[in-house]
């Protein structure tokens, strides 16, 4: 009767996944009461879910132990379609961390994707590769789905445009410069040395804007110009030459193999060292306990029609997903960030005021001075013992704190508005980005 009731099941299952788009994407394994267990990128969104549930096969044999384990306690499988394979790998990394499912053991940890930074704020700006780029005074491309193409088309794009990618502090006006020795890079052609005054600020200047003009251009005159020396090669019987010139067109072609820093969000690309940042949070907060937990609350409105609170918490400066909790607003009607900030405070805390939780070193909200004062009237409401509150306001990223109706404007690089900023974005993007895709496609349940 179970196994009757199981073929039943995936009968059901193989009849949705007919109707599964044929291009590129993510599928979701959802168990009871609409759990997600797994998530899985594909080419072909149609074809890979249905290799899981073909008649007869042997998945324990096929595909391992655990994969079996799991199929047996899915319920329904859903999917989300994806423009291309980039944004599907970069999707499925940033859902993982989000959401991490029991089944997948892939991505989980807090490792990012790299960027190519290019540190247009100097004199003379280099170029890296990075996965803790700068927030500010650089220019950045990606984060990229594959490093290891990445540093070799770097060597291509160095040979071409020569610049430079060594950490040298360079000024145009240090004299010092005229007797400083360049590195091989310049003897062989791939660095311009401005470390060696061999070229001016304002003719290097224009060679790093042709680069960023390249980077995000379709590269058509320098492919047509490869694609040419390639042919002449193969003419000249130069196969090998031929085929250097066939590899550096197809890892120039790559470079399209990227994300964009604002669509694919990676907040702990972008973190402070925790401990410098504990440490100067706790003076700016003028507490005397160290401050180790903090949660971040921000509200969003999904199509205007529904709206969603999400709360963030990190331990010790760093995400500690298993607290990351969403809320769907029941008690405010249309739009109204207060009261939803409001709401979303008495429905956390009130386990903690019951005992049955810890009470955060310090709640930080996403939103100005009126969000904030909307947190301290609904703790007040409560009777909630003294809880340290802030809030961070986007754009001008000025900080609001309980006892001062003025704002504090920490400098860009301050350890401590690095982490509340971390804080902030991940409860930004927890409330709009992870929960309106997955509420889109109703893959996960109230």
């Amino acid at each position: 009767m179970a196994e009757e009731k199981g073929q039943d099941k995936y009968s059901k299952i193989r009849r949705k996944i007919k109707d599964f788009p044929a291009g590129p994407g993510l599928y979701f394994m959802k168990g009871p009461h609409g759990k997600v267990l797994y998530i899985g990128k594909a080419k072909n969104l149609r074809s890979r879910a249905a290799s899981y549930f073909q008649p007869g096969s042997d998945l324990f044999a096929t595909r391992g132990p655990k994969i079996a384990e799991m199929i047996a306690k899915v319920e329904s499988v859903d999917f989300l379609e994806s423009p291309n394979e980039v944004d599907a790998v970069l999707q499925e990394a940033r859902l993982i961390k989000d959401i991490r499912p029991p089944y997948n053991t892939d991505l989980v940890d807090d490792k990012t994707f790299p960027y190519l930074q290019i540190t247009t704020g100097e004199d003379f700006p280099g170029v890296y590769i990075t996965r803790k780029p700068q927030q500010r005074g650089v220019r950045l491309f990606g984060p990229f789905t594959a490093v290891k193409d990445l540093r070799r088309v770097l060597v291509v794009l160095q040979k071409i445009f020569r610049f430079r990618t060594c950490k040298l502090e360079i000024r145009q006006d240090d004299e010092k410069r005229r007797f400083f020795r360049p590195c091989l890079l310049f003897s062989i052609k791939q660095c311009t040395a401005p470390c060696s005054a061999k070229i001016d600020k304002q003719e290097y200047k224009k060679i790093i804007k042709d680069l960023i003009k390249f980077l995000r251009s379709k590269r058509s005159t320098i492919l047509r110009q490869l694609r040419k020396q390639m042919a002449e090669a193969a003419l000249a019987l130069e196969y090998e030459k031929a085929a250097m010139f066939r590899d550096r067109i197809r890892l120039i072609e790559r470079l399209d193999q990227r994300g964009t820093p604002d669509e694919h969000v990676q907040p702990e690309a972008f973190a402070a060292d925790p401990a410098e940042a504990l440490v100067k949070l706790r003076e700016m907060l003028q507490t005397a306990e160290p401050v180790r937990i903090i949660e971040g609350i921000d509200v969003a409105n999904i199509g205007g029609a529904e709206a969603v609170g999400s709360l963030v918490k990190f331990i010790d400066g760093k995400p500690f997903k298993s607290g990351y909790r969403r809320f769907k607003i029941k008690t405010v009607s249309g739009i109204d960030d207060y009261a939803m900030i409001a709401e979303v405070v008495k429905r956390r805390y009130k386990y903690a005021l019951r005992g049955e939780e810890l009470w955060p070193d310090l709640v930080l909200i996403d939103g100005g001075l009126g969000h904030l004062r909307a947190a301290e009237k609904a703790f007040a409401e409560m009777n909630a013992p003294t809880v340290k509150i802030a809030s961070i306001a986007k754009r001008e990223e000025e900080i609001y704190l309980q006892d001062r109706s003025k704002p504090l404007k920490l400098p860009s690089n301050s350890p401590a508005r690095k982490l509340l900023q971390y804080v902030r974005d991940e409860a930004h993007r927890f409330a709009q980005h992870y929960y309106h895709i997955l509420r889109s496609k109703k893959l996960l349940g109230d």
